[in-house]
């Protein structure tokens, strides 16, 4: 279905589509496929973040900031509105059916010079305002070689009606080889037979729920199978994980965890004026919970929403910092107030880019650029 998706746009369509899937199924794995063989074809993500849940079209705006570009040769009243949403320009609160015309128009235009595929994660964290937009655009959808694909735990009312794709788990015989690849060492017949039994075919938790356990642990097996809800018990994998960094290193994947712009030069400024040294990104980065490369990545979602809760108000708050500006323009979703994060003064604000800090003191180093081995292959 996704090969078929990616020829009908190629060819001049368009497709909208739904994946649905419980935590760790690997929705994940299946945009990235799509990123992957989408050749010839420009591809644009967005990803749902719980901390910019209360800010209306964070989402889009996150899709859209590439291609902000082709603004102007959108109609007057479309672009008048699309530009007031993303604070670019000032005017009163603009019409939702505007803005969706806005966006449709904008990735139509897009695509008219080369086709175009829009990949959404974590449906279920973005914005209500982005949510009704995207999916507004997704049923107007014709022949403009635009891709939308949402990727959402449950489908709820917003994405009602459209195509749908049920992401389940692995059978038991792949899921047994998935286990057995993710052992370096013998895994006893019966504590296999456990794991698979209770991780239901999720590959998430193929990988994660024998993690950091004893081998006294997993000869013991997890308890009683479904006492803990899998979500649960991977959120608890993935907490456990955590704890066991060093307080600099827990709180690096907490700030990382409130930025979804992945920028590894603001991550760096603003853990530097927190007072985060860098011996904490080897701590995070062996741990395999963060990777710091041409952005800052979380494992798994999964890790970015339990790391953000994890951390106390007063350090969300540290983190995110109440700004008084428009919440797409304020200078960063990290780095509030006592962080001494400034504003990047320049011709150009509309990008979320634009509004980064200024480079200064060290740039970031090799261990900033730590990959843990075989990270990629632990992410569903």
């Amino acid at each position: 279905m996704l090969d078929r998706l990616i020829e009908a746009v190629r060819a001049g369509e368009s497709r909208a589509l739904v994946l649905c899937g419980e935590e760790g199924a690997g929705k994940t794995a299946l945009l990235d496929y799509l990123a992957g063989h989408a050749l010839g074809c420009r591809v644009v993500r967005a990803a749902g973040v719980q901390s910019e849940m209360e800010l209306a079209f964070a989402a889009v705006h996150q899709l859209c900031a590439p291609m902000l570009g082709h603004l102007q040769r959108l109609p007057g009243p479309q672009r008048e509105a699309l530009s007031t949403a993303f604070g670019i320009s000032a005017g009163p609160p603009p019409d939702r059916f505007l803005i969706g015309l806005a966006v449709l128009g904008l990735l139509s235009d897009v695509a008219g010079k080369r086709p175009l595929v829009c990949l959404v994660d974590d449906q279920q964290w973005l914005d209500r305002a982005s949510a009704q937009v995207l999916a507004f655009v997704a049923r107007r959808l014709e022949a403009e070689s635009v891709g939308l694909v949402f990727a959402v735990r449950e489908a709820g009312e917003e994405l009602g009606g459209l195509p749908g794709l049920i992401v389940e788990g692995l059978r038991d015989g792949d899921a047994r080889a998935l286990l057995n690849s993710a052992f370096t060492g013998p895994l006893d017949a019966r504590v296999r037979d456990q794991i698979v039994s209770e991780a239901r075919g999720n590959p998430l938790a193929l990988l994660e729920l024998p993690r950091g356990l004893t081998p006294a642990e997993l000869a013991g097996g997890f308890g009683l199978p479904g006492a803990i809800p899998l979500p649960g018990r991977l959120e608890e994998s993935f907490q456990r994980q955590l704890d066991a960094l060093p307080a600099e290193a827990r709180r690096l994947v907490q700030l990382a965890a409130a930025d979804p712009v992945g920028d590894p030069v603001l991550v760096w400024q603003a853990a530097e004026r927190l007072g985060i040294g860098a011996g904490a990104v080897t701590a995070a980065a062996e741990a395999g919970l963060l990777e710091f490369g041409a952005q800052v990545r979380l494992r798994h979602p999964l890790v970015r929403s339990m790391a953000y809760r994890s951390a106390s108000l007063q350090d969300r708050r540290r983190y995110t910092g109440p700004w008084p500006r428009s919440p797409i323009r304020r200078p960063t979703l990290i780095g509030g107030p006592g962080t001494g994060l400034r504003r990047r003064r320049g011709p150009t604000r509309t990008s979320r880019r634009s509004w980064s800090v200024r480079p200064a003191g060290r740039r970031p180093g090799a261990a900033w650029r730590q990959r843990p081995r075989s990270w990629s292959r632990r992410r569903c």
